[in-house]
């Protein structure tokens, strides 16, 4: 989620407490598995993009 400010980010920071905390347990631990997917997929991303242009830099 991309924020224009430091005052969005709170913002959207705060809405998103507010929705974890309104969920059940069950909820909790559904957000939370599809959180982590989430993130290894974009960690996993930003690795393959960081290793291709350091490979086109260091072939330059």
């Amino acid at each position: 989620m991309h924020a224009e400010s430091d005052q969005d980010r709170k913002l959207i920071n705060v809405e998103l407490k507010n929705l974890y905390d309104s969920l059940t347990p069950d909820e909790k631990q559904i957000f939370n598995l599809e959180l982590q997917k989430f993130l290894m997929t974009e960690v996993g991303r930003l690795g393959s993009d960081y290793e291709a242009i350091k490979n086109q830099v260091s072939t330059k």
